[in-house]
């Protein structure tokens, strides 16, 4: 690392840190909804993590319970169309 001192910089951090990521919420909130599911295969995985992440996601209420902790917000801004 001394070798790339001009251009590296490294940050220690914990092995794992919930807290300040909210993305940490949801995934665990995902994991749980799947403690009985039984892939057959990958497309099947596949198919059933991005329906659980759908339900997440028209769920508002949910998703701000995973900022709550972080001290975040969710906002949008307006979409830029040309």
């Amino acid at each position: 690392m001394e070798d790339h001192a001009d251009w590296l910089t490294v940050f220690y951090l914990p092995a794992y840190a919930p807290e300040p990521n909210p993305a940490e919420t949801v995934w665990s909130l995902l994991k749980r909804s799947m403690v009985n599911f039984l892939a057959t295969d990958l497309d099947d995985l596949a198919g059933m993590i991005k329906h659980r992440l759908e339900v997440i996601q028209h769920h508002p209420g949910v998703i701000d319970g995973c900022l709550a902790h972080t001290g975040l917000t969710f906002t949008t801004t307006p979409a830029i169309t040309n």
